[in-house]
C-alpha cells in the first residue's frame, strides 16, 4: 500500500479499501420454545382448584380423605394437601381424624345464597302484584324490636310513598307500622311505644299512645289495616297482616288520596294473591 513517503517513480496504486469487519458472532441461544396457547389472564388456577376441592368435599356428607379428594379432582397430591390446609386455615373446611368436612365459612356462604334466593322470591312476587294491581307494593317485618321495610316495588307512574319521616320511629302513623304492631302482644306494643312514642306527623295522625293501643286492640286478626293521610298528606295506605310462627310481617299498598275509593278493593286483591302464594312466602319469611 502506498504511503505519504513513497518515491514518485513508483506507479500509483489506488488505496486498498478497508475490509469490512464481520459482525460479531452471536452465542447460540436456547431453541425457540413452541408457541403456547394464551390462557385467559383473568383466571387464577389456584382458585379454580380450591373451588373444585370445596365442591368435592360438599359431596361427601361424612367427610373424605385428602387422597380421595386429589383423585376425584385430578390434582397432584401435594397440590391438594397445600390447598386443603389453606382452606382449613380460612375456615372453609375443617379436618377431623384425617377427614375433611365443610367449615363454618362455607356454611355462611351457603346461608347467604339461600337468603338471596328468599329475597328474590319475595321481590318477584311484589313486582308481579305491582303490575297486576297497578299500585306500589311494600313488604315489611317486625324484627328485634324494629319496623323494617325489606322491599318496595313501584314504577315511575305509580311511585312509592316518600319516606320523609323515619319509618321506624313513626310506626304509629302508617299502615305498615300499625299492622305490625297489631300482631304483637300488649307488652311488646308498649315496649315499642316507650321507645317510639306517638307524635304528630300530620293533622290526621293518632293523638296519643292510649288511643293507638285501643285502636290496635280493635283490629281484627285477618283484616287489612287502613290508614288515610296519617303519615303523608295526599296518600292512603292499606296493609295485610301476615303472621308466620312468631314473625310479624305485612304486605302493603299505597294510593293517592284522590283514588281512595280503590284502596279497599286493591287491598282485597292483594290479600287474595298473598293467600295463593302463602306457602312459598311463609318459607321465605320465617327462615
Amino acid at each position: 500500500m502506498a504511503t505519504v513517503g513513497t518515491a514518485p517513480t513508483e506507479r500509483y496504486a489506488p488505496p486498498a479499501q478497508p475490509r469490512a469487519s464481520a459482525p460479531p458472532r452471536q452465542r447460540p441461544g436456547p431453541p425457540d420454545a413452541p408457541a403456547q396457547p394464551h390462557a385467559p389472564t383473568t383466571l387464577i388456577s389456584s382458585v379454580q382448584r380450591a373451588m373444585r376441592l370445596l365442591e368435592a368435599v360438599a359431596g361427601h356428607e361424612h367427610g373424605t380423605t385428602a387422597k380421595h379428594l386429589a383423585r376425584e379432582t385430578r390434582l397432584a397430591l401435594p397440590t391438594a394437601y397445600h390447598l386443603l390446609r389453606t382452606l382449613v386455615h380460612e375456615g372453609y373446611l375443617r379436618r377431623d381424624k384425617g377427614l375433611f368436612f365443610l367449615g363454618e365459612a362455607a356454611g355462611r356462604l351457603s346461608s347467604g345464597v339461600a337468603a338471596q334466593k328468599r329475597r328474590s322470591t319475595i321481590a318477584e312476587a311484589l313486582a308481579r302484584w305491582r303490575d297486576s294491581i297497578g299500585v306500589p307494593v311494600y313488604y315489611a317485618l317486625y324484627r328485634e324490636g324494629e319496623i323494617e321495610v325489606m322491599c318496595v316495588s313501584d314504577t315511575p307512574g305509580n311511585p312509592a310513598v316518600e319516606e320523609w319521616a323515619d319509618f321506624r320511629e313513626t310506626g304509629h302513623a302508617h299502615a305498615i307500622g300499625q299492622c305490625l304492631l297489631s300482631q304483637l302482644d300488649e307488652d311488646a306494643r308498649r315496649d315499642h311505644l316507650d321507645r317510639y312514642p306517638v307524635q304528630a306527623i300530620t293533622p290526621y295522625t293518632v293523638s296519643d299512645n292510649g288511643t293507638l293501643l285501643r285502636r290496635l286492640d280493635r283490629m281484627r286478626r285477618m283484616e287489612p289495616v287502613i290508614e288515610r293521610q296519617e303519615y303523608a298528606l295526599g296518600t292512603v295506605c292499606a296493609a295485610i297482616p301476615i303472621t308466620v310462627g312468631t314473625t310479624a310481617a305485612t304486605m302493603a299498598i299505597s294510593l293517592p288520596h284522590d283514588q281512595a275509593d280503590q284502596l279497599i278493593p286493591a287491598a282485597r286483591t292483594l290479600q287474595d294473591e298473598v293467600g295463593r302464594l302463602f306457602g312459598t312466602l311463609a318459607v321465605s319469611i320465617s327462615i
